[in-house]
């Protein structure tokens, strides 16, 4: 490989690590989780080291490396982070931390230096961060369809009994009006009666059930 295509290399590797260590300066700033916002920072730290290893391998070739200035993908990124939330960019982060962490070790200059373990270690800590949050969701939806279906069930299991008890209660009111009295009128009104009493006496026991349900499982 020819001294023109090292420098090339060597500024690849350099923008490259600073714009991860930006995005991940970004992303401790966001960051509500201290712990993680902490994790973010050393990495952000560790990448800062990269950089300057790289511009030491430029200047000891006589290239000035210039001023550090993330690019204007690793910018976006950066941006989307502070408005939507660290997680919003971690996947892309991480995809890019996965795929690059072999690099090093294929480079003479950092075979030999502990940039490829620290690479593939960062790829481990995003992946593990990927999970744990897909966890946390997965935790937390399980519990929202959980209550949802339990509201479900309550609303199916209330229309069974309520109609149950209510036909057989009202039946029974009607039928014994029926043997006291042979007025049509007096035995209507009293199935009416039974049935207004019936529906809001469920209605009412139904509701405070499922409330306190609800505000159980919550």
């Amino acid at each position: 490989m020819n001294r023109v295509d090292d420098l090339v290399r060597f500024r690849s590797n350099r923008q490259e690590e600073i714009d991860s260590a930006a995005q991940y300066r970004a992303m401790a700033d966001v960051e509500q989780d201290q712990a993680v916002a902490r994790v973010y920072r050393e990495l952000a730290e560790v990448e800062e080291r990269h950089v300057t290893f790289w511009e030491q391998q430029l200047e000891q070739r006589g290239v000035d490396p210039g001023a550090r200035a993330p690019s204007v993908r690793a910018r976006i990124l950066c941006w989307t982070a502070r408005k939507f939330g660290a997680r919003m960019i971690l996947p892309t982060v991480a995809s890019r931390e996965t795929a690059g962490r072999n690099d090093y070790a294929m480079q003479a200059e950092s075979r030999h230096t502990r940039m490829t373990a620290q690479e593939r270690s960062h790829a481990r800590v995003l992946t593990a961060m990927i999970k744990r949050r897909e966890g946390a969701e997965g935790s937390e939806l399980a519990r929202v369809e959980g209550r949802h279906r339990n509201i479900g069930g309550n609303a199916l299991r209330a229309a069974v009994l309520g109609a149950n008890d209510g036909l057989c209660s009202n039946l029974a009111l009607v039928m014994g009006v029926a043997g006291a009295t042979t007025s049509s009128p007096a035995i209507l009104i009293a199935g009416i009666a039974g049935l207004v009493a019936g529906a809001c006496s469920m209605a009412l026991g139904e509701w405070i059930s499922v409330t306190s349900s609800r505000e159980l499982a919550e």
